[in-house]
């Protein structure tokens, strides 16, 4: 299946044009000020001193190869010679800087030259690989190709190094990247060698001696499986690890599954995406319950307050969830797609565009998240943040959400056999050899859907699995989650029944037993103290709730009022069991948009009365 690329389609309206037109002039350049402000867009320059403040890290050059990706999306539909030339500067660095041989990574050269390719932890095939996207992105907004021909000397460096050489401290790196960097590298260059690169790093993965003596003299405590090393790649059928290093990992596999239709790498795809969508991913579409390494952990360990969760976490799910779904026609995978976006991605970033969660817990009490620190300074339980930052330490997140926000229209169409599929429902109009498309529709505000199309002869439009009831006004046929339609040129709409519904976890999920979730449509609800008062835990919702669903601008989405109760407030620390409660109205926001208006209790998950 050929998916549509963004550069073929537009969004027109509604709820994602909104945000991106906040992504290309507001938080992009949010980005850019903290970035400059903290010397990362500097140290291209490789001046840095021991003594000088801004001392480079491992992963400043991966900071700024997503910015610039993410602004050669932005400009690859809306030139920007501003941009651009902010772009030029930092090759401009990188051509300066790089080294004969084609390397070229900002905190080696200044900081620890001598240990160039030494240390797995030290991000180096990361950062290239990210370098790598970049120039590719830029290449095919401008057709300028040194910052290509430049990633090109790299990648050719690395093969020799590490391929064909063996002159490196490890052969695979520690945190994936680079496998899924080179791929695309070779559709955009058309050298295989790049391929088969890809192919090297995947194969040897789980089963290198050299690996195993780097992990066992690295110091870190860290297992294996958190690098994905436990296994070989097509013995690997659990979700492992450091959540963002693994869905990197599964992504590359499926490239490489579809690219040398490689059945064991698909077979072990499907069972590696089961095991996260089955019983290791929120209701949110946000997977990684442990601050411990940002990991995976066992099935069905998915606290509330605790929870991790990392906003890049989300957003490789989603790059793994695409590839599958370019293997396997199979709604499941676009649905995973549509609760991340709408849910565990979007809450990393505020309304406004301009700060950021790391973290995206599933609620929020802000007394506990300082209580440890009375006892003992530097000493506490981890609390997830309770309010978004401009710029983190570790910065990954804010330049991924820029680019995936730039490139949403990656995820809408694709096309086989003259059947074009719809994947996501947004205001949007596509053409990509001589087939086009008009969606036109208000979701997730509205249910209704209307596409019209031409150059396909059928119209094949998932089914979203929150969905219970629909109409579409043709007759239709449904496999794999998508109802098939035969196309005439005219109209064809669909309406998705979009009412509020409550949604229980598994009865594997402890804390969340005699809870539910409110969720309307693709789009998860919470409570915050701003609107309902404080102690959320106190507070019940209805199980026959009636609920009342009303637009609010400043969201960009509609809030919710439903009937709930509230158990009678005492001081002492025990008392007989009571079943006094008062009724009261709770209010309820999109979850992307908690921890907007102030620091405040947050909670999905919610008491269910009877």
């Amino acid at each position: 299946m050929e998916h549509v690329s963004f550069e073929n389609v537009d969004i027109t309206g509604g709820f994602w044009k909104n945000r991106q037109d906040i992504n290309r002039n507001t938080t992009i350049h949010a980005i850019e000020e903290q970035f400059r402000k903290t010397g990362r867009f500097d140290s291209f320059a490789l001046g840095w001193k021991k003594g000088d403040p801004n001392q480079p890290h491992i992963f400043w050059d991966s900071d700024i190869a997503k910015w610039v990706e993410s602004v050669s999306y932005i400009i690859a539909k809306h030139p920007d010679k501003e941009l651009e030339n902010k772009i030029e500067e930092v090759i401009d660095h990188i051509e300066k800087n790089q080294d004969e041989s084609g390397y070229f990574n900002v905190y080696i050269s200044v900081c620890e030259p001598e240990n160039r390719f030494k240390n797995r932890e030290y991000h180096e095939l990361y950062c290239a690989g990210h370098l790598i996207e970049a120039a590719i992105a830029y290449y095919n907004a401008t057709k300028k190709d040194r910052f290509l021909n430049l990633m090109r000397k790299y990648a050719d460096y690395i093969e020799t190094a590490f391929a064909k050489d063996d002159i490196t401290g490890f052969v695979t790196d520690g945190h994936e990247e680079i496998e899924l960097a080179l791929v695309k590298l070779w559709h955009c260059t058309g050298e295989r060698r790049y391929l088969e690169l890809s192919e090297f790093f995947i194969d040897q993965r789980g089963q290198n001696e050299k690996d195993v003596t780097q992990m066992e003299n690295s110091g870190f405590v860290w297992k294996p499986s958190y690098y994905q090393s436990h296994l070989p790649v097509r013995e690997q059928f659990t979700a492992e690890g450091h959540c963002v290093r693994a869905c990197y990992l599964y992504t590359a596999m499926a490239d490489l599954a579809r690219e040398y239709n490689d059945g064991e790498l698909l077979y072990a795809c499907k069972r590696i995406f089961d095991d996260i969508a089955n019983g290791k991913m929120y209701i949110t579409g946000g997977i990684g319950p442990s601050c411990n390494g940002e990991t995976f952990t066992i099935p069905y360990d998915l606290p509330n307050q605790t929870s991790y969760a990392e906003t890049c976490a989300a957003i490789s799910l989603v790059f793994f969830s695409q590839r599958m779904l370019s293997l396997e026609i199979d709604s499941k995978y676009s649905d995973v797609i549509e609760r991340v976006l709408y849910n565990g991605f979007l809450s990393g970033i505020s309304l406004d565009g301009k700060s950021f969660f790391y973290e995206n817990p599933l609620e929020i009490h802000p007394d506990l998240g300082r209580k440890d620190r009375s006892v003992k300074e530097g000493y506490h339980t981890h609390y997830p943040a309770a309010k978004r930052a401009e710029v983190f330490l570790c910065s990954c997140c804010p330049p991924n959400v820029t680019r995936l926000i730039a490139t949403l229209g990656n995820y809408i169409y694709s096309v086989k056999d003259e059947v074009c599929f719809v994947h996501q429902f947004i205001d949007s109009n596509m053409e990509q050899n001589g087939v086009t498309v008009t969606q036109t529709t208000e979701y997730p505000n509205n249910g209704k859907v209307v596409i019209k199309a031409s150059g396909a002869k059928q119209i094949a439009v998932r089914i979203p699995g929150w969905c219970s009831s629909y109409r579409i006004d043709r007759e239709y046929s449904v496999k794999n989650g998508y109802a098939c339609v035969d196309n005439d040129g005219c109209d064809i709409t669909v309406e998705f029944d979009m009412q509020p519904v409550l949604f229980q976890a598994s009865h594997l999920v402890c804390e969340n037993s005699g809870k539910a979730a409110l969720c309307m449509g693709p789009v998860v609800y919470c409570v915050e103290g701003v609107d309902n008062g404080d102690l959320l835990w106190n507070i019940r919702i209805s199980k026959d709730f009636k609920a009342e669903a009303v637009y609010d601008p400043r969201f960009g989405a509609k809030t919710i009022t439903a009937d709930g109760f509230r158990q009678d407030k005492t001081t002492k620390a025990y008392s007989p069991l009571s079943d006094t409660f008062d009724k009261i109205k709770l209010k309820f926001i999109p979850y992307f948009a908690f921890a907007n208006r102030g620091e405040s209790e947050m909670a999905v998950f919610m008491r269910i009365k009877d």
